[in-house]
Formats: C-alpha cells, sequence, structure tokens
C-alpha cells in the first residue's frame, strides 16, 4: 500500500494528514481556509488519490503559515508513500482549461525539488485568499516530496480560474506520475537510485 500518515504540532498549526496514492479521490478536507478546502478537493479528486486533512492553524494572523504547513505535511506524506519510487511512471504532464484561463503542470517525482511557477496574477485576491499563497504551498509540496514542480498560468483574467487551473493541472500530472509502469523494473533513473 502506497499510503502515508503524517502530523505536524507546532505554535502556528496543528495538521495532521492521511494520504493514499492509489485511491479514489475520497477524504475529507478541513483547514479554515474556504477556498483553500476547494483548492484541495478538486486535487484529491483528480489526483485519485484518497487525502484527509484536518488543520487548524492561526487564522487571525493569516493564512500563510496554515497553507504553508498544509504543503510541508502533503510533500512529507508523498514521500513516505512514493517509497523508493520503483516502478513509477515518474513524469506527468497535464494542460487544463478552465473557462477563459489555461494552465499547465510539468512535474518529476525524480528526487530533486525546484518549484517554478509563472502566474501574471500572483497578487490577485480570491475573497480574502492571496494567489502568491499556491505558490507558498506547492513550493513547500516540491521541497518535501523532492519533486521538480513546474506551474504555468499560460493566459486568464479571473483568479478563481486560474488558482483552478494550477491545482488541477498538477493533480492530472500528479495522476501520471505517480502511476505504476508495468515496463519498468526498477527505479526510473539512469542512476538507479532516485
Amino acid at each position: 500500500m502506497r499510503t502515508a500518515k503524517i502530523s505536524r504540532d507546532t505554535k502556528e498549526t496543528k495538521i495532521a494528514l492521511e494520504l493514499n496514492l492509489d485511491g479514489s479521490g475520497e477524504g475529507e478536507i478541513s483547514t479554515g481556509i474556504g477556498f483553500f478546502d476547494h483548492m484541495l478537493e478538486l486535487l484529491k479528486k483528480h489526483a485519485l488519490i484518497d487525502l484527509t486533512v484536518k488543520a487548524d492553524g492561526d487564522l487571525k494572523v493569516d493564512y500563510h503559515h496554515t497553507v504553508e504547513d498544509v504543503g510541508l505535511v502533503l510533500g512529507k506524506a508523498l514521500n513516505e508513500a512514493l517509497g523508493d519510487r520503483k516502478g513509477i511512471v515518474r513524469y506527468g504532464f497535464a494542460s487544463i482549461p478552465m473557462d477563459e484561463a489555461l494552465c499547465e503542470t510539468s512535474l518529476d517525482l525524480g528526487g530533486r525539488p525546484f518549484l517554478v511557477m509563472q502566474c501574471a496574477m500572483k497578487h490577485a485576491f480570491v475573497k480574502d485568499f492571496e494567489v502568491k499563497l499556491v505558490e507558498e504551498f506547492f513550493r513547500a509540496v516540491s521541497v518535501e516530496s523532492r519533486s521538480n514542480i513546474h506551474l504555468r498560468q499560460i493566459y486568464g483574467d479571473e483568479a478563481h480560474h486560474v488558482c483552478e487551473g494550477l491545482f488541477k493541472s498538477f493533480a492530472r500530472a500528479l495522476r501520471q506520475a505517480k502511476a505504476v509502469d508495468p515496463n519498468e523494473k526498477g527505479v526510473p533513473s539512469s542512476k538507479g537510485v532516485i
């Protein structure tokens, strides 16, 4: 079973997360941030992962600590659930239209953390959620999951649609990359290790 159960307890946040990479999009999401919950729901549905997240954060300060720490915990869970990464496809790509917006993700689960996010709407808001927090979330996921993530807003002028496009394209890229390749007998790397 490619699963993980991770918790994080700090003075800023308390997070409990359960992940099943071979799920069907089930699980409960509760972070106290409505829009972020919506994005995580999209992530689990389109990646076909079971994901349960319970986060209590210092929302009276702002959303940053909660969003970043959920990313850290999700990244750790991905890393643990992937194990030695033998037999996975490793790479994933998705381009997702969302009304007037088009976003894409290129993903490598190859053990080298790096994030590139090109988004013209970084400083726009969806209600009181700054789009810049999407970058903070995915940076944390990248570092802790040891994944190379490239996110790009190709175009779009509605912040909600752009965020959905970014999360859905990441989810679909993850769905490809985490898949088991029946032809891959070892680690998908010329080094022999990830």
